[in-house]
């Protein structure tokens, strides 16, 4: 367990706090199409200004790859925070140097700032420790309250914890606790629908998984590289040949320990790669040589419901097909108003699956939809993350 803002006297005190708003932007325009990671941060904002801190945040939006982008800078978010919070948020033009350092003597208590983008320096990926000093140097406490971010090493995220007291803020602290369970004390039956593109993304996760979960249901293009190994045939599917002992491995360790394996029974097949191709329901066992599988199939979608109908735990990590297209996001909606329904408790890894329960609107009936892509897949594979690590530990 790790101390939290709860914990630590943040009265008047300077704090900078590490958020995630690398949020995505209209193309066109520069908008910010979703605000959900500006909002899930407003708790512990909402609690510092209550406690009279002086809040300083910290965060990246891009890969600006240690370069100045003028459609990377971050005022467009503290306009929207802003409105949010219903208090002005200052915006600085950096995120060190002389300029941030006279805003910041210049703050009142409750005040709320944000300094610019951070990857604008590459001292900040490369966990610069003069960089972070610098960071650390405005402040009195650092809040990471970025868990997306807590798989890197990065300036902001490991490197200014070395100089200050270091805490968890609550989006944090809830991230840890329920993905911290899910490993530790799930209640069963407790079933893991993988999903996405490539078995090589999802290895650790299947291999950390496999000693916890009853069922395992497996979808989207890794299934295929899943059902070759089985001997099916795939079509023009992309099949990572290189994983295809370590998937008919996992098959067997899979019965071996008593874990029931859905791999798709039937799937949607395309004549072309593409979202305006002709399309149509065939078995698994009859995609024909010259097809492309897109999606999961309706017989599929029935047998992993009536799978996790049953179950007490249930985690999601990964769309079921082609979801960028939509004739073949049929599967992963499918599976999205599945989980908003069962009486479970349903926990949905971050990325596209994320984005896809919250495109529909159900993110409010899932009990937990994390903020995380690539933290939380490494979070289920049982790594550290150094973002975490770097965190005190509660007394």
């Amino acid at each position: 367990m790790k101390q939290t803002v709860k914990d630590i006297d943040v009265r008047g005190k300077r704090v900078l706090v590490r958020v995630d708003y690398n949020v995505p932007l209209d193309k066109a325009t520069g908008s910010i199409t979703d605000d959900g990671r500006i909002r899930a941060t407003l708790p512990t904002l909402r609690y510092l200004i209550q406690e009279q801190a002086k809040i300083i945040l910290v965060s990246h939006l891009g890969r600006p790859e240690g370069k100045v982008v003028d459609r990377l800078r971050l005022d467009g978010v503290a306009r929207r925070l802003s409105q949010l919070l219903g208090q002005e948020v200052g915006k600085t033009n950096d995120c060190v140097g002389p300029e941030v350092e006279a805003a910041v003597k210049q703050m009142k208590e409750g005040d709320v700032i944000l300094l610019e983008n951070l990857r604008f320096h590459a001292e900040e990926e490369s966990n610069d420790l003069l960089f972070a000093q610098s960071l650390a140097g405005l402040a009195d406490i650092y809040v990471n309250d970025a868990f997306a971010t807590a798989h890197r090493a990065h300036a902001s995220t490991a490197g200014v914890a070395r100089y200050l007291p270091a805490v968890a803020g609550f989006l944090m602290e809830k991230e840890l606790a329920v993905l911290g369970e899910l490993l530790g004390h799930p209640q069963h039956p407790f079933a893991a629908i993988i999903g996405g593109a490539k078995v090589s993304t999802k290895m650790g996760v299947l291999e950390n998984l496999l000693g916890k979960v009853d069922s395992l249901l497996l979808g989207g293009g890794m299934a295929c590289t899943f059902l070759k190994s089985q001997g099916y045939s795939v079509g023009r599917s992309a099949v990572e040949n290189e994983q295809l002992n370590f998937a008919a491995q996992l098959l067997k360790q899979a019965q071996a320990k008593g874990v029931k394996v859905l791999l798709p029974i039937d799937v949607v097949v395309g004549d072309d790669f593409a979202a305006d191709t002709s399309f149509r329901a065939v078995a698994a066992a009859a995609v024909p040589p010259q097809a492309f599988i897109m999606d999961i199939g309706p017989q599929t979608v029935r047998a992993f419901s009536d799978q996790v109908q049953v179950c007490q735990t249930i985690l999601w990590n990964g769309p079921m097909g082609v979801y960028e297209f939509p004739p073949f996001a049929q599967g992963t909606r499918s599976l999205a108003s599945l989980l908003a329904q069962v009486r479970a408790t349903t926990i949905v890894g971050g990325g596209e699956t994320a984005a896809a329960v919250e495109e529909l609107g159900l993110a409010g009936k899932i009990t937990h939809v994390s903020t995380g892509g690539g933290a939380t897949l490494e979070f289920l594979e049982g790594k550290t993350l150094p973002g975490v690590a770097a965190l005190l530990d509660k007394v």
